[in-house]
């Protein structure tokens, strides 16, 4: 890069990468801090997100959307409570071909970083350089973040989740499947390998004392945990991978945007998991941070010519609209973890009615489908469950 960057991404997973592609397109030099990784923290990667249909289209506007059998459409949802209720949403109902698609991860990084290595107007570094503005997407751990002096508002939740991956003895048909416990927990079956696919994704939110029980289990005797937990839904289950695990919470960094420290002239923005995480009961980890990814480049493509990518009043507008739909699905899903983490007869009772009767409500589940995914129009629900991994930014 001839000339010194625009902006400085600190962080190079899909979030950093998807960001620095949307900004060079606007003609804007970016240097991007990718450090040399190791060689083996790829492998067993068992992460899979379920990507809305506008966080799609900004990938496929990148030219990065993974091949089908790395992108499986999901044509039905089914949540099943810890009693007789049951919600199903369907694409065919709400007149798209699918309701989201799970998205295999190693996949997604390899397509970004292959366009990245082409955009000229991208320069991967390995150390922080100077730049009117500097984006942090290292993820939830963010040490950039702790040394701007930003705090991370946390909640522990009192969960943890488990990740892997089985291979099934029946196909899954294209069906994303949650189960709520009564004990509190929730496990879901995100669909892998194409229409055809046997391979699930698992992704368990147990209580914090019974993790290190089950991730002490053989791969036979932890999938046989996996079949009961699941009403052996999908037949016989073989474990496919290595199980990962990491605590969950909801969390919030205190200030979105703001002047470097004691560099006059910059400015540094949060996106992805530096800047939020919230439960992954309702799988948007991934689909808020792109939402940054897309507000940010809008604002950064239609300020006018004499403002800076670091002016403050362009930030501003950033925090304020990405602040607001963070905390809307936020809270959203943390108040559908307080009600399914209750084990009370009487709230038992009461939520499994209500999630019956939400499913015969016609019009009203339709409209609740569509508002989730932030439309008036006839749109997916956003999805069911998937990992918001620490590291996912």
């Amino acid at each position: 890069m001839a000339l010194s960057p625009d902006i400085c991404i600190r962080g190079a997973g899909i979030v950093g990468r998807a960001l620095a592609l949307l900004l060079a397109r606007e003609r804007l030099r970016v240097a991007l801090v990718s450090p040399p990784r190791d060689p083996a923290s790829g492998h067993g990667d068992v992460r899979a997100y379920a990507l809305s249909p506008a966080a799609r289209t900004l990938l496929e506007s990148l030219r990065c959307w993974p091949g089908e059998s790395a992108a499986t459409p999901v044509l039905e949802m089914q949540v099943h409570g810890d009693g007789q209720g049951h919600v199903q949403f369907s694409a065919a109902a709400q007149g798209v071909p699918a309701l989201n698609w799970i998205v295999d991860v190693p996949a997604l990084e390899a397509k970004l970083a292959e366009a990245v290595r082409y955009q000229s107007a991208i320069e991967e570094v390995q150390a922080p350089v100077p730049a009117p503005l500097t984006v942090v997407c290292e993820g939830r751990a963010s040490q950039t973040r702790a040394e701007l002096g930003v705090e991370f508002a946390t909640t522990p939740y009192p969960q943890q989740a488990i990740a892997t991956r089985i291979d099934c003895e029946h196909a899954h048909g294209q069906v994303a499947r949650q189960w709520f416990t009564p004990a509190g927990e929730i496990l879901a079956f995100l669909p892998l390998d194409g229409a055809h696919g046997k391979q699930v994704a698992v992704v368990w939110a147990v209580r914090t004392e019974r993790v290190a029980e089950l991730m002490g289990y053989e791969p036979g005797a932890f999938a046989a945990q996996l079949a009961e937990a699941s009403n052996h839904a999908l037949g016989a289950v073989a474990m496919a991978a290595e199980r990962a695990t990491w605590p969950l919470m909801l969390a919030h960094a205190t200030r979105w945007v703001g002047p470097m420290p004691g560099r006059p002239g910059e400015s540094f923005a949060l996106a992805g998991d530096a800047a939020h995480t919230m439960h992954p009961l309702a799988g948007q980890g991934l689909n808020v941070g792109l939402g940054d990814v897309g507000e940010l480049a809008r604002v950064l493509a239609e300020r006018e010519s004499w403002r800076s990518p670091g002016d403050m009043r362009l930030l501003r507008r950033y925090e304020r609209a990405r602040q607001a739909d963070w905390l809307r699905m936020s809270l959203a899903t943390d108040t559908l973890q307080q009600l399914f983490s209750r084990s009370e007869g009487l709230v038992t009772t009461l939520r499994n009615w209500g999630m019956t009767a939400f499913d015969h409500s016609g019009p009203l589940k339709s409209r609740i489908a569509r508002l989730a995914m932030g439309t008036t129009g006839p749109q997916a629900p956003r999805t069911l469950f998937t990992p918001d991994h620490p590291f996912s930014s």
